[in-house]
């Protein structure tokens, strides 16, 4: 793949591969590397164990091992360069892989990261495969491996799936489709952890088309907002009811919602010279642009933000930097902006085109790159890699995270950390927990108890106390 272009189609489908090519970038002749972080390439995929991860935000699960999905690859012979695979990979980097399309029934071409469910599955979808071979939605049981279809796009309901899945309103999870529908330009769907499928919305164009990459994300006021491919931003409830916002500029990268409860996100244009942006949306609808790339700093980002324990907000750009491979960078939201990382490219070793950062409850981050590292048998003739795991070291702490980070009095939070063996005692914004259980280091529940209100949850270790990276909101 050339360093202006980038794949976004299905090689699976009968469509084959679509391109989309960046505006042509000037770049600096030297790394911008900030001495403050450490990035280290954990993984190289090697087509076998999978290969290039499109649009893939990494997710931890209850074991403490990050997951993930790659677009080709894997043991399964039944799509030329394999089906895909969901990876495990632990946070040293020992890496195993789940392959799509070995029994036939399973999707194939899976582009989008995964959900950790209150069950303890793992939630994702395909971009093509299942009974009419417009994809499907899937679940995995971590233990196991079994992955098990859960909905099977027909066309008039959706089709190709591009974006992760949100746990939303009701215990469902909702996301959309690329394609199909009434009007052949996307969809937006709700689907419960046992199957029972919902069509919410079709895109018709004036209200925006073709969602990308970009998933849904659950409001401070406790409706879903998206952007689409075609430059729209909404926000709909969970019952359906679907407002456009906004038209702002393309977009592909799932919105985060910070602590201060306005949303943000990138574009992958627009901007002031054209290269992509970095936004803020307010609750009342207001856009205000905090940084455009100029090509040096990165460009084009194709990936959504992730609010840090420091309140900073971290991303990647798939272009640009000091090589034109891509860069990490942060921002804090008044805007001030720093480029973190440049990768280099065409070194055989590191990644170059990454998608979006996770932070794991070990403080650090973890991501993963469509191209490069040191396997090259991926079938493309212009392909630099098959695509790597990294991570970033900016020397923030251990804390604790929320699977559903709300709840009622008396219901059970599942609280996802680090270090939680020995644990002595959980508060609910200072009040302590009625009860809790450590399951593993890397798990526990507590009973939200009376008298607590919507602030962080601190964990009492013996290595010290953790506290989460949002808040818990008590609910009425």
């Amino acid at each position: 793949m050339k360093a202006n272009e980038i794949l976004i189609g299905n090689p699976l489908s009968g469509n084959g591969w679509k391109k989309f090519f960046a505006l042509t970038l000037v770049w600096a002749a030297t790394a911008l590397v900030a001495s403050a972080q450490t990035v280290t390439t954990l993984y190289s995929f090697k087509l076998s164990d999978g290969a290039n991860p499109e649009f893939v935000t990494p997710a931890q699960s209850r074991d403490g091992d990050i997951y993930g999905t790659t677009f080709i690859g894997g043991s399964s012979t039944a799509c030329g360069p394999g089906c895909g695979t969901v990876f495990k990979i632990t946070p040293q980097g020992a890496l195993t892989s789940v392959s799509f399309g070995v029994d036939g029934t399973e999707g194939a071409g899976p582009e989008a990261g995964l959900v950790l469910g209150p069950n303890g599955l793992l939630y994702g979808t395909t971009f093509s495969g299942g009974a009419s071979g417009n994809g499907e939605v899937f679940s995995l049981n971590p233990k196991t491996r079994a992955i098990t279809v859960l909905h099977a796009f027909a066309g008039s309901d959706g089709t190709s799936p591009q974006a992760p899945l949100t746990l939303g309103p009701g215990g469902k999870f909702y996301g959309t489709t690329f394609a199909g529908g009434a009007n052949n330009l996307g969809t937006v769907f709700s689907i419960t952890p046992s199957g029972s499928f919902t069509s919410l919305h079709n895109f018709s164009g004036v209200d925006g088309q073709n969602p990308l990459g970009g998933g849904l994300t659950l409001g401070s006021d406790g409706a879903l907002y998206g952007v689409t491919y075609g430059g729209a931003i909404f926000r709909m409830t969970g019952s359906g009811a679907f407002t456009k916002i906004s038209d702002y500029a393309t977009s592909y990268g799932t919105l985060v919602l910070a602590a201060d409860g306005n949303l943000y996100g990138t574009t992958s244009v627009g901007g002031d010279l054209g290269l992509g942006s970095v936004f803020k949306l307010s609750p009342a609808g207001v856009i205000t642009l905090l940084h455009s790339f100029d090509g040096t700093d990165g460009a084009n980002p194709f990936a959504g933000l992730v609010q840090a324990t420091d309140g900073k907000l971290y991303g990647t750009t798939f272009f640009g930097g000091a090589q034109g491979y891509g860069a990490i960078f942060s921002i804090t939201t008044g805007g001030t902006f720093a480029t973190l990382y440049s990768f280099p490219g065409f070194d055989y070793v590191h990644g170059e085109n990454p998608y979006g950062l996770m932070q794991h409850t070990n403080g650090k981050f973890y991501g993963v790159t469509i191209d490069g590292g040191t396997s090259h048998n991926c079938d493309f003739s212009d392909s630099p890699g098959c695509g790597t795991v990294f991570s970033l070291d900016v020397g923030l702490g251990p804390f604790v995270k929320f699977d559903v980070p709300y709840g009622k009095v008396g219901s059970v939070a599942q609280i996802l950390g680090t270090g939680l063996t020995g644990a002595t005692a959980v508060s609910f914004n200072g009040v302590p927990a009625s009860s809790f259980k450590v399951i593993s280091d890397t798990f526990m529940t507590a009973t939200v108890p009376e008298g607590a209100t919507t602030g962080p949850v601190t964990v009492a270790t013996p290595s010290g106390t953790l506290t989460s990276n949002v808040k818990f909101k008590e609910l009425p």
